[in-house]
């Protein structure tokens, strides 16, 4: 019975994806972005519950840029689970951009790419970063740089963070989990670390127990003076101290 729940969710999210790319293709050209930014918010939003994933949100997302949303990363969920709780630009690395249908998703989605290994190419993207915040964008990143097994956060590399510092914009502190959503304990049904495939984990989510993902946002706040070093370790410390709101 599990197999066959996974596979029918399996078909109805592929379909959805195919839907997605089909609204990005013909539809994102006749809409304003704030049309766009909507549509994304929707569609995410039915893809989790086609995966039987419930969204929890606690604190406030912005209503309005400009802002950095700086979170930890557990899943491949994450970015999908940020865009059901409000819409953002996430920084990404340039291989998801020539994923088949994922990377039109992903790109129709604003996403900024960068090359991981390339210092230069990072500062270029930060530059780009400041200047869409500039503009007035909800940029997202993950600073851990991985994912990590959900209990614990990793280090925060301070380059992205540089990107609102340049910019003079806040920064808000974002805590991502996963639990099971019958008992509320933490569930590792939907990670993806180490030597674990995509399709591993996608099938093993399908096929689990149900989930809740939790969103909380904390308080935004300024650099106010701190480099980028002191202040991505502090935002670390506040996504650690929000993550646990029952």
């Amino acid at each position: 019975m599990r197999a066959l729940r996974a596979l029918s969710r399996l078909l109805h999210a592929l379909a959805h994806a195919i839907a997605g790319w089909f609204t990005i293709m013909w539809a994102f050209p006749k809409l304003t972005q704030a049309g766009r930014d909507a549509s994304v918010n929707v569609w995410a939003r039915k893809m989790l519950v086609i995966l039987g994933i419930e969204l929890r949100l606690h604190g406030t997302p912005p209503e309005h840029g400009p802002v950095l949303l700086v979170s930890n990363h557990i899943s491949w969920l994450d970015i999908l689970v940020m865009h059901a709780a409000r819409h953002c630009r996430f920084v990404s690395k340039s291989e998801v951009k020539h994923w088949p249908l994922l990377g039109t998703l992903a790109t129709g989605a604003g996403t900024l790419y960068i090359e991981r290994e390339s210092r230069r190419d990072a500062m270029r993207v930060v530059h780009h970063m400041a200047d869409a915040l500039r503009a007035g964008d909800i940029l997202a990143v993950f600073p851990e740089g991985t994912t990590s097994d959900g209990l614990t956060i990793l280090p925060f590399h301070a380059n992205l963070v540089q990107a609102a510092i340049s910019a003079d914009v806040p920064a808000q502190p974002v805590a991502l989990s996963v639990v099971d959503r019958a008992t509320g304990s933490p569930s590792m049904g939907a990670s993806y670390i180490g030597d674990e495939t995509l399709v591993g984990s996608v099938w093993r989510l399908l096929a689990g127990a149900p989930l809740a993902a939790v969103v909380v946002f904390g308080e935004a706040q300024r650099a106010e003076g701190r480099g980028r070093r002191v202040w991505a370790a502090q935002l670390r410390e506040a996504v650690s101290q929000i993550r646990n709101v029952p």
